[in-house]
């Protein structure tokens, strides 16, 4: 078995890894932390495993090559046996084509048992340079801030001078959750954060996609500024899908159609993440990106109150947006105006 104490890793990376480990989870000595990565990101997960162990605190970690083959038919039973007995965890890998049940199935535990979670799926080198060295209080802060005008509004309209023109009304019986990186017991969060979501009750216009598209569609076309997805949304439901890029369009659409309800709009997100100075190609970091993201799919519903399911999500990123909550303008040209 894979040990992280023998892996030498950037020292570069450490500022990082104290953010994810102190700032972020606030991961305290007395407290048991399951580390789950693969061999992709070794080198990360050694620095956080680092930074654990200058806290002190106990930890177990789990190279996901060492239990099973690649892709995951599903989460290796030592790891979920093993969540079951912490406070914390950190989810460090490399995603791979059709393993988003896999990490259901891991979050299921996390959420039954309130485990504060990081999931940093697809972290890199740069995300450890860039959006994990964010001021995470000061995220928070503007999120909070967000959050509230967000949770007043009845409807999100968003646009961009790239073409981008959506109007979201609001169901009030859906909650908006904030995962800013401060990381709480009452919903895991990605890191590194910066955003706040909900369920939209409904979604309608045309949706630029010259960010990215998320799940392992993100690693496969990256940023799409010269290639972008111009999507229309209808009733909520995914209804047109065109780019110069067939393979992406093609790809894209046949994601978005695995069930019933793969098409159907289930986040609806305002990235707060003020860190960050654009797109990189990668969802993790990019979907933090101060604007409007949604994702097609799984509604996260046991937090936000969502009574639907689906067995995927994927999502889908615009840039350099102009937003108005009801007739306040929170946002123009990407820059927060609160």
């Amino acid at each position: 078995m894979t040990s992280l104490r023998s892996i030498p890793f950037d020292p570069e990376y450490a500022p990082g890894a104290h953010n994810a480990v102190e700032v972020c989870l606030r991961v305290q000595p007395s407290e048991k932390v399951t580390v789950i990565t693969d061999q992709a990101s070794l080198e990360i997960a050694a620095s956080l495993a680092a930074e654990l162990e200058k806290l002190g605190a106990p930890y177990r970690a789990f190279v996901l090559e060492d239990l099973a083959s690649r892709p995951l038919a599903d989460m290796p039973a030592p790891v979920l046996e093993d969540l079951e007995t912490s406070q914390v965890s950190i989810f460090a890998v490399v995603e791979q084509r059709n393993e988003l049940r896999t990490r259901m199935q891991m979050t299921d535990v996390v959420n039954r048992r309130k485990i504060r979670h990081a999931h940093m799926v697809n972290i890199e080198r740069r995300i450890m340079l860039e959006g994990m060295r964010a001021d995470f209080l000061r995220v928070d802060e503007l999120s909070k801030r967000v959050l509230a005008i967000a949770e007043a509004a009845d409807v999100i309209r968003a646009r961009t001078a790239a073409g981008t023109d959506i109007v979201a009304d609001m169901n009030h019986g859906y909650k908006w959750l904030k995962t800013s990186g401060i990381i709480s017991p009452n919903k895991w969060g990605n890191l590194p954060g910066g955003e706040i979501f909900t369920t939209p009750g409904e979604v309608n216009g045309t949706f630029v996609i010259d960010g990215v598209v998320g799940d392992y569609l993100c690693a496969k076309y990256g940023d799409l500024r010269d290639s972008p997805l111009t999507i229309r949304i209808e009733g909520n439901r995914l209804k047109e899908a065109h780019s110069s890029n067939r393979a992406l369009e093609d790809e894209f659409w046949k994601y978005t159609h695995t069930d019933q309800n793969s098409d159907r709009v289930g986040e609806f997100a305002i990235g707060t993440n003020i860190g960050l100075s654009g797109v990189i190609g990668n969802i993790l970091q990019d979907e933090k990106l101060p604007g409007i993201h949604i994702a097609f799919g799984n509604p996260y519903g046991a937090h936000t109150g969502a009574e639907w399911d689906s067995s995927t999500h994927i999502d889908v990123v615009g840039t350099k947006f102009d937003i108005w909550a009801d007739d306040r303008q929170i946002m123009r040209a990407g820059e927060f105006i609160i």
